[in-house]
């Protein structure tokens, strides 16, 4: 398994996401098929929805979407599709926010870095090993262990920062 397509970490407002969500489908039914998990409709819509921006998107934010297009979903089952696709490695839950983000690399568990930026709501990962390692020994140190690891890290992205330098 592979990780999804290179993509621009904060994509253009203009980026058609059409590619992101056909890639994602795509590989959350090869990571499912391979490993012997059930990849219902139900959850496939979910993380389409998750993967049309590069932005979070909260659950209720899904159960709207679902209701509008004619799908009598209810939140336990908006929340039991998003409990799976985190347990799959396919979405992150981002607490800051209490939202969820499509992960560009389900190959394997990881913890992940994300930037987010505060001007478009754009959501990048990191998942750099030498970051999860250096705060698991800082936490070590102080006789802390940590059980579950998620750095939020809110700034601008580029283009949000080149806005705001060139407001008056």
């Amino acid at each position: 398994m592979t990780r999804l397509p290179d993509i621009a970490a904060f994509p253009p407002p203009a980026h058609n996401h059409d590619g992101c969500v056909a890639d994602a489908l795509a590989t959350a039914e090869e990571l499912c098929r391979t490993r012997g998990l059930r990849f219902t409709a139900i959850r496939r819509r979910v993380l389409e929805l998750v993967w049309e921006s590069h932005k979070p998107i909260g659950a209720y934010d899904i159960l709207d979407a679902l209701n509008r297009a004619g799908k009598k979903a209810a939140p336990p089952t908006v929340y039991r599709a998003l409990e799976f696709l985190i347990e799959a490695d396919l979405v992150h839950r981002l607490d800051s926010l209490n939202a969820f983000v499509g992960c560009p690399d389900p190959s394997s568990s990881h913890t992940g870095q994300f930037l987010i930026c505060r001007g478009c709501h754009s959501v990048a990962e990191l998942d750099d090993a030498d970051i999860d390692s250096l705060v698991r020994t800082k936490a070590g140190a102080l006789g802390f262990s940590a059980v579950h690891q998620m750095l939020e890290i809110q700034g601008l992205c580029i283009a949000c920062s080149e806005t705001a330098s060139e407001s008056p």
